[in-house]
């Protein structure tokens, strides 16, 4: 069994939700408290986990949740919007054009779990590089980092004046990085363009909340995975047989090491400019894992 979720004031007005143990469909939101409402910063992977939220979110404000911000069109940060039908729903275009091309898995890549009555709704406002939104006094921008990162339709959520920053799944902490939807390079730009902001508190996709220090560990991964395609690639390794042969000791301390074999996926691609074979990708992460499903326990 997992921690409880936790909703942790960051100052006043503005939370950050965190769900333990933070792994495959188990991501954190953002609360922001506004006169005019409240803004949600994505919502979670099930109808249980969405309604614990939303009846959390009940006992710390007043106002109802007027706005959701997704920050990327992956299940686990979209497929609670269904439960909030009245919400505005902002995110990148990008996000809109992939909640309507869904990518459904095959059933054995991970342990079942019960979504019930959970899923996501197509953004009512895009936007193509940031946009600025004034909850009830509050100044909240939401910036696209230019291109595609940990996806292509990644935001990242900024305060200014709190210097609180919600990143999405930009930043893992104590998880492993996942590119296999993104692009290896433009992620690291993309923690550059973070960490100008000088935050003073960092709120990941998953994992306990910290500070700008938990923008080194991602950048060290992913400067790893770079390196290691590029060997992968001048030896003729695929990326099942080059994970295989990593020694990924350095990163021991983070969950769900089988996401190395996607990102291979996504970072040999990238160095011979073409897409993945996504579903591959799933496959080779299922037989790295021993050919077990993957641990889940949304």
């Amino acid at each position: 069994m997992t921690a409880a979720p936790s909703m942790q004031e960051l100052a006043p007005g503005v939370w950050a939700y965190i769900q333990p143990d933070g792994g495959w469909m188990i991501n954190n939101m953002g609360l922001i408290i506004g006169t005019d409402g409240a803004t949600s910063v994505d919502v979670t992977s099930t109808e249980r986990r969405t309604r614990e939220y939303l009846s959390t979110i009940e006992r710390v404000s007043e106002v109802p949740v007027r706005r959701v911000v997704l920050t990327h069109s992956h299940p686990d940060h979209c497929n609670g919007t269904s439960l909030l039908p009245d919400a505005e729903i902002i995110a990148h275009r990008t996000v809109a054009d992939d909640l309507q091309r869904p990518h459904a898995l095959a059933p054995h890549i991970f342990q079942p779990f019960e979504q019930g009555l959970a899923e996501p709704r197509i953004p009512t406002l895009v936007f193509d590089d940031a946009v600025t939104i004034d909850p009830g006094g509050r100044r909240v921008e939401v910036r696209h980092p230019g291109g595609a990162a940990h996806t292509r339709g990644d935001a990242y959520v900024w305060l200014p004046e709190e210097r609180v920053l919600f990143t999405g799944d930009l930043v893992f902490h104590g998880g492993t990085p996942f590119a296999l939807s993104g692009s290896p390079a433009g992620w690291l730009r993309a923690l550059e363009q973070m960490a100008a902001l000088e935050p003073q508190t960092v709120v990941p996709g998953h994992g306990p909340v910290g500070g700008p220090e938990l923008f080194e560990p991602v950048t060290d991964y992913l400067h790893f995975l770079i390196d290691a395609a590029t060997e992968a690639r001048e030896v003729g390794l695929g990326p099942l047989e080059a994970a295989r042969a990593l020694d990924l000791t350095r990163f021991g301390d983070l969950k769900e090491q089988e996401r190395i074999v996607g990102n291979l996926h996504r970072a040999l691609a990238e160095l011979d400019e073409v897409e993945p074979d996504v579903a591959r990708a799933w496959q080779d992460m299922y037989e790295y894992n021993g050919m077990r499903p993957l641990d889940c326990h949304a």
